[in-house]
């Protein structure tokens, strides 16, 4: 299967040396590049990529906005969002925009293609790394330590079954991980994530770590020395 994938930056230099890259990969077109985030949104409309490397800090619409957008329009569409530092808060507020996964820009090109493979697969790219930093800036929404999860509301509608993959997923398991852990095949883990995300409303896996986060399912692990 072809991924095709549309390069979202203002950097000229940057959307050359990622179509350079890329190109040399097999299994993977170039689609087409944007220089901002209302370029992207409209290439994205036109071109129909299977995922779209998106710079966040772009002028006239900045990638954060333009990711809500092509998501509203689409939304089986694949953002990828790229950004130079790791405390990006606007690459943060892209993945709450519904972006599935977040990278630096100096990521090695094999890691760069693993991940643009598993966003067109509908699977997440959120590291252990990013999951804490974004866990960092939004602490004060999370629970009290010790206090216990919401049951009410549709937290409530998901079976212990559900439940386990959600806890599993915001644990930063694949669901060929989850599917070992279970001891259940990768394709019933597709179907419980799936059911997950439709009763609690969520547009994909990088939005089920934050709400399982959020509603003390889970505790954010202690920084690494």
């Amino acid at each position: 299967m072809t991924v095709r994938v549309l390069i979202a930056d203002d950097q000229a230099l940057m959307r050359s040396g990622l179509r350079m890259v890329l190109e040399e990969c097999e299994g993977i077109e170039v689609a087409g590049e944007a220089i901002d985030g209302s370029d992207a949104v409209r290439q994205a409309a036109a071109q129909r990529p299977d995922v779209v490397l998106m710079d966040v800090r772009m002028p006239v619409l900045d990638g954060v906005e333009a990711t809500r957008r092509i998501v509203a329009a689409d939304p089986d569409a694949g953002v990828l969002v790229i950004t130079t530092f790791d405390l990006d808060e606007h690459a943060f507020a892209a993945l709450h925009a519904g972006a599935s996964g977040f990278l630096l820009k100096d990521v090695p090109v094999d890691e760069l293609v693993r991940a643009i493979r598993a966003v067109a697969s509908g699977d997440a790219v959120v590291s252990p790394r990013i999951t804490r930093r974004l866990l960092e800036l939004h602490a004060a929404a999370l629970p009290v330590p010790g206090a216990s999860p919401a049951e009410g509301g549709p937290l409530g509608a998901l079976t212990p079954r559900e439940r386990e993959v959600l806890v599993a997923v915001a644990e930063g398991l694949s669901n060929a991980e989850i599917a070992d852990r279970l001891v259940v095949s990768e394709a019933t883990v597709k179907t419980h994530v799936g059911a997950v995300l439709a009763k609690l409303g969520l547009r994909g896996r990088v939005q089920a770590v934050i709400y399982a986060y959020d509603h003390g399912l889970v505790a954010p692990a202690p920084p690494q020395p």
